[in-house]
């Protein structure tokens, strides 16, 4: 491509993307599995709102790494679309916007995860039933599961797309490729069980997401680790 536009040699941005791509699957897995998993229990919200404040440093941390990892998450898709829209443009162009996408939805989703700290910690709410007050807490924590779904539905499209163009690519391997283009399907289906059949998404859950773990791993590790075949670079 005649111009660039990140400013470094294609193997050293490939790395780049890998270490960072591994450092979102790392964070991702640290701030669903290990923090909200443990802390958020469904269906009781008494249980949660007490794993909270006990945890409270920990629940911070967890909010924290998961903005940092959607940081990270924008550096990637531009290094990507760098890198693909070697192979096509417009559809690596259409990848870059749906990440995007998802990331904005997935932030935003993530401001209702700061709702129990400051319900549970708010004076003037000490009046109302403390029934009540962990009921308005654990709402928002939940509903935040909703807004994942949705971001990794534009996520799942991202998926589908460049896994699409790293199987056309001569500089990538075609597995690689195909793995993804599994995984962005995994996601979609994921989040549209649970949207439209709660019970069929909890059936699915989290066998479903196998695939893509196996697929973002193995691509993350092979950028870090192998880079680009310089050599079929257009």
């Amino acid at each position: 491509m005649s111009t660039r536009i990140v400013d470094m040699p294609p193997q050293l941005a490939a790395r780049w993307a890998g270490a960072l791509y591994l450092a979102i699957i790392v964070g991702g897995l640290f701030a669903e599995a290990f923090v909200r998993g443990a802390l958020i229990v469904p269906g009781d919200p008494a249980a949660t709102a007490a794993n909270v404040l006990q945890n409270e440093g920990l629940y911070r941390l967890g909010f924290t790494v998961h903005l940092a990892y959607l940081a990270c998450a924008v550096v990637v898709s531009v290094i990507l679309y760098d890198l693909l829209r070697r192979v096509g443009p417009g559809l690596a162009l259409l990848a870059l916007c749906l990440n995007l996408v998802g990331i904005a939805v997935e932030a935003s989703s993530l401001l209702q995860l700061l709702a129990p700290l400051r319900v549970l910690g708010d004076p003037a709410l000490a009046v109302l039933p403390a029934a009540h007050v962990q009921a308005m807490a654990y709402a928002p924590a939940r509903l935040f599961a909703n807004g994942f779904g949705m971001g990794l539905v534009f996520f799942g499209g991202f998926c589908i797309a460049i896994g699409t163009l790293i199987a056309r690519s001569r500089f990538l391997p075609r597995l690689l490729g195909l793995l993804m283009v599994l995984a962005g399907v995994c996601y979609i289906v994921n989040s549209f069980a649970g949207f439209l059949s709660p019970a069929l998404g909890a059936r699915l859950f989290p066998w479903i997401l196998l695939p893509c773990l196996v697929a973002e791993l193995s691509l993350a590790l092979w950028l870090l680790v192998k880079g680009v075949d310089a050599r079929q670079l257009p």
